[in-house]
Formats: structure tokens, C-alpha cells, sequence
């Protein structure tokens, strides 16, 4: 009897060992996935801030750098835009504030006018 209990204990032991390594192995290529995605990431933002560059003079980068605290999905959107747009050939100039302050007035909803009117 205690010889059973002993060889169950044993295989049980042997099971938990197995589980933890493979969950270890499991975690180990997590965690190198992980790494190389945000390596990826960060090229991709490396290359953008690089067109960017080239894109806008620094005025216009100010203020997006500027803009991008409250209005961040705005900036992407500008940001990916303007870079489909470079990447077509249909940049000819560098944007310039001024051009730059066009464009966010053109991207915003425009706004409906409310009026209250008393009966």
C-alpha cells in the first residue's frame, strides 16, 4: 500500500516537473516573440520619424510633437496620410506650418452650430 502511494506520489512529481519545464520553454519563446516584435516596432517608428523628416519642416514636426499629447489619433492619421502621400510621389515640397495648420482644419469634423430657442 504504501509502496503504491509512493509510486504515485513519484509519477505525480515527474508530471508536475514535465509541466513546469514545457511551461518554462512556453514563456522563454513568449518573451522572445515579444522582444522581436517591439524591435520591429521600433524600426517602423524609426523609418517613419525619418520620413517625417524629410517631409516637414521643423516648425510643422513642433507642432505635431505638439498635438500628438491630446490629439494622438489625429496625428497618426495625418501621419500616415501625409506618408502614403510621399511614398506616391505626390509631395513635391517639404510642408511648412502654415500648410500643416491647413491640413489639421481640414481633417477636424466640422462642427454643427447649436442654437437654443425659446418657445
Amino acid at each position: 500500500m504504501t509502496d503504491d502511494l509512493e509510486e504515485i506520489r513519484r509519477k505525480r512529481l515527474e508530471q508536475l516537473q514535465q509541466q513546469q519545464a514545457s511551461q518554462q520553454q512556453m514563456d522563454a519563446n513568449n518573451m522572445q516573440a515579444a522582444m522581436q516584435q517591439e524591435q520591429a516596432q521600433a524600426e517602423m517608428e524609426a523609418k517613419k520619424q525619418a520620413l517625417m523628416r524629410q517631409i516637414l519642416t521643423p516648425e510643422a514636426r513642433e507642432r505635431l510633437t505638439n498635438l500628438r499629447m491630446s490629439r494622438k489619433e489625429l496625428v497618426e492619421q495625418l501621419e500616415s496620410q501625409l506618408i502614403m502621400l510621399a511614398q506616391s510621389g505626390r509631395l513635391q515640397t517639404k510642408i511648412d506650418d502654415e500648410k500643416l495648420k491647413q491640413l489639421l482644419l481640414q481633417m477636424q469634423p466640422k462642427k454643427r452650430e447649436t442654437s437654443i430657442k425659446r418657445l
